[in-house]
């Protein structure tokens, strides 16, 4: 049995698995839409919305903040609870429109105080806020998602039945970078596709003798 720390369970990962490529998106403003369009549903739904956003509107910052609530509604009705999920888009794009959709400018504005900012928002939860933070405002984060929560119960460091439950308890260290952070997040969805999606494969996995400490 080998005892890990978040950034060598992070180095195992990424030896074995390769950088992840996440968040797979053409620009932040994709992201931050696919951010919120993925709550409560399947890629396969949220991918649809997000594919009908590019059609009307490209991703363009402004053209996708002067979308009416009832155009939005149509837009992302794919995804699931479109009433909610469009008046958090145009939330969100009203917030970002304040600082001329200056990504940098915000998170200097906010610096610490950003993941309450962001929770402030419609339709922006735990989850959500720190999506936003590490792939839009580049403030590393360990992302707390049911992927994580499952694989830190495998890895014998607890049992966490909510988000903000694992979050106080997982914090990344200093010698992680936002790529590092990035990568992290996604390399853990893809192992729990892999290994935790339908039956639970954890013991077949190259960390099945491994044990994280927190």
């Amino acid at each position: 049995m080998m005892k890990l720390t978040l950034r060598q369970l992070y180095d195992k990962m990424h030896e074995h698995m390769g950088p992840s490529g996440w968040w797979p998106a053409e620009s932040k403003e994709e992201i931050i839409c696919g951010a919120i369009l993925i709550q409560n549903t399947n890629w396969q739904n949220a991918d649809r919305a997000v594919a009908n956003l590019r059609a009307s509107t490209g991703f363009d910052p402004k053209k996708l903040h002067t979308l009416t609530i009832s155009q939005l509604q149509e837009l992302v009705r794919p995804a699931g609870f479109f009433h909610n999920k469009s008046l958090a888009i145009q939330t969100v794009f009203d917030w970002l429109a304040r600082f001329d959709f200056d990504y940098g400018r915000i998170a200097t504005t906010y610096r610490a105080q950003l993941r309450k900012a962001l929770l402030d928002l419609h339709g922006v939860g735990q989850e959500t806020a720190d999506v936003l933070r590490v792939y839009i405002f580049d403030q590393p984060a360990f992302v707390s998602d049911k992927y994580a929560r499952t694989l830190v119960s495998h890895l014998g460091a607890g049992t966490y039945k909510s988000y903000q439950d694992l979050a106080r308890h997982c914090q990344l260290s200093a010698n992680f970078s936002v790529a590092d952070a990035q990568d992290f997040h996604g390399l853990i969805d893809e192992f729990g596709k892999q290994y935790f999606r339908g039956k639970d494969r954890f013991d077949d996995s190259f960390l099945a003798t491994d044990r994280l400490v927190l």
